[in-house]
């Protein structure tokens, strides 16, 4: 049975007769702290000022924000909880706010800073709570703002009853082994990962060109196993290359046991409404051991992605969903990587966690003065 301490629901942000809204299992998994993104905007060639586009944000995030109202909320814990803490650095352009286990019913689930930049641009820093949205949701969510800033109506409405995902009956017996509930793999020698969890983190930005993408898949599918007929994608070929090169690069022994996490969408493997608003990335995890990882051609690396992928079907999800709730405590299992953050599972060496946004259309929103020049992650603080 699970432990009521360790879980949310969503309650107005005003007091209302409006019932609290129940938040599906894989909603509780995700962490607390919030995703933060920025976009970024050329001066406008049709001489808005910084005053105007403030206030067409205001006025249309208050349009928005009534179809997708559980952002205006605030989560609360059911019960009591542990500390919990967000990155105490933070790029001055998306917004800041402390996180404390103990207000968490005031924290906000949205949060917006709009900054005026020196050359006429706009920069637009957005965090959402990763309890709230995965990538799909986020992108809608942002799309529809665009489209009320604009003066248009509402193109898509957000399915908002997060019921649907909650089929899980615990007292079902185990039907599949899940990776993300079983101890992410220590470094042969260590007892703990305290050690790999303290390091310093540090950003490299690598440009690949559509020529070098091309190139890893090719080489990935020149001999892919007779037993995977369709061919491995880009993000496949990618990856795979990525998780071998760091293997090789931490200098592993042969018989360490590595995981990498890849997030499975499943949209399209559940009966979800189409505009299901809400967590729909299952986390996922392919294993090997370095010495196989780094003697074996990349189309190992790939299959054994596409192993961890492809067993995910309607009955896999929904023995997820039982397996989740028969937790006692998901803590462990929510992200440690969050500076401040004592808790929780820490993905790094020898571990790897690879995440794609090529499928999410985040890129060209346009709030009315052109479509944005560039947009990505505005921290990035994690390791593997």
């Amino acid at each position: 049975m699970v432990n009521v301490g360790q879980c949310f629901v969503i309650t107005p942000a005003r007091p209302t007769p409006t019932a609290p809204m129940c938040l599906s299992e894989l909603d509780q998994e995700k962490t607390v702290a919030p995703a933060l993104t920025v976009y970024f905007y050329r001066p406008s060639s049709d001489s808005i000022s910084f005053a105007a586009a403030s206030q067409v944000h205001r006025d249309s995030l208050s349009q928005v924000l009534v179809h997708f109202y559980p952002l205006a909320g605030r989560l609360h814990f059911i019960a009591d909880f542990r500390d919990f803490a967000l990155p105490n650095e933070l790029r001055s352009l998306v917004p800041v706010v402390s996180y404390d286990a103990s207000d968490l019913h005031e924290l906000p689930l949205l949060m917006v800073q709009l900054t005026e930049l020196s050359c006429g641009g706009i920069s637009l820093g957005i965090g959402v709570s990763n309890i709230m949205v995965d990538g799909t949701c986020a992108s809608h969510f942002m799309d529809e703002w665009a489209r009320m800033a604009r003066g248009d109506p509402i193109g898509n409405q957000p399915f908002l009853d997060r019921s649907v995902l909650l089929t899980a009956d615990p007292t079902l017996p185990p039907r599949f082994k899940h990776e993300r509930f079983v101890p992410n793999p220590l470094l042969i020698g260590q007892s703990d990962d305290h050690e790999e969890h303290n390091k310093e983190t540090k950003i490299v930005m690598l440009h690949l060109s559509k020529e070098q993408v091309q190139k890893l898949k090719d080489i990935a599918n020149k001999t892919r196993p007779a037993y995977i007929p369709r061919p491995f994608s880009q993000f496949e070929a990618v990856a795979g290359h990525m998780w071998r090169c760091a293997t090789m690069a931490r200098g592993h022994h042969p018989m360490q046991p590595t995981k990498l996490f890849i997030p499975v969408s499943i949209r399209g493997r559940m009966p979800l409404p189409k505009w299901y608003f809400g967590n729909a990335i299952m986390k996922q995890a392919a294993c090997s051991h370095s010495g196989e990882l780094v003697k074996q051609p990349l189309p190992y690396a790939c299959g054994k992605m596409r192993e961890a992928v492809e067993i995910v079907t309607e009955d896999y999800v929904k023995s997820a969903l039982d397996d989740t709730k028969r937790q006692p405590d998901l803590t462990p299992f929510r992200t440690s990587h969050t500076i401040g953050s004592t808790t929780g599972c820490f993905d790094g060496n020898p571990n790897m966690e690879i995440i794609s946004w090529l499928g999410i259309p985040f890129e060209g929103l346009d709030f009315g003065w052109g479509k944005c020049v560039y947009v990505g992650p505005a921290t990035i603080n994690v390791d593997g």
